[in-house]
């Protein structure tokens, strides 16, 4: 443990220059630790995915740095977070937002819902709020948001997901199923579509994602 927070250090100082200094600053304020499994914690400050349980992993932090890159989040900002899994996404764009902007972060399975609250509990993070459904669908009752992050793939970007967007709003979602693609969606006076790189994400099941 006491040698992690200096490799995550390192890995991210690597990153200046390719991605915001605000973003880097962020994440060396997020505790990466406390959002996996206590046998895996010796490996938290790896620059890689790993496993939290029912089939779902932790992204790699050089993929967390890049998505809230390209979101560009600023403070005050409503996020809606797709896929919270662990909740380390959500945590580190709640550093991002600051404590006057919120994360509205979805995950399917109750456990890891459960889990993501006490790590979020743990790390001091008070203005994400994890809730439990299917995030294909977002959450209409808290839209229309400045940001959508969504840390699952989908065999296109939702459209419910699409429709909670603020006019200028931004959401940046893994497409495909084999081969997929990071995908960032801008809402203007329709929707503009920019692909961006390869990724590996775990699918999204969902009534908008795929079928269970």
């Amino acid at each position: 443990m006491g040698a992690g927070p200096l490799t995550m250090d390192c890995l991210l100082e690597a990153m200046r220059g390719r991605i915001k200094d605000r973003v880097i600053d962020a994440m060396k304020r997020v505790p990466r630790e406390l959002f996996v499994p206590e046998t895996l914690r010796q490996r938290a400050y790896e620059d890689i995915p790993l496993p939290i349980g029912f089939g779902q992993t932790i992204s790699a932090p050089h993929m967390v740095a890049i998505m809230c890159d390209i979101l560009d989040l600023s403070k005050g900002m409503s996020v809606l977070d797709v896929g919270c899994g662990s909740g380390y996404h959500a945590a580190v764009m709640a550093e991002l937002i600051g404590p006057e902007g919120h994360v509205y972060s979805v995950e399917r399975v109750p456990e890891l819902a459960a889990r993501a609250r006490e790590a979020l509990r743990q790390a001091g993070i008070g203005n994400v709020r994890v809730i439990e459904g299917d995030g294909s669908l977002g959450l209409p009752d808290h839209a229309p948001y400045d940001r959508i992050n969504v840390a699952a793939t989908a065999p296109r970007a939702p459209e419910p997901l699409m429709q909670q967007l603020k006019p200028g709003g931004k959401m940046v979602v893994p497409v495909g199923l084999d081969l997929q693609e990071l995908v960032l969606v801008t809402r203007k006076d329709g929707f503009i579509t920019e692909r961006l790189m390869g990724v590996a994400f775990v699918p999204l099941i969902g009534e908008h994602g795929f079928k269970e």
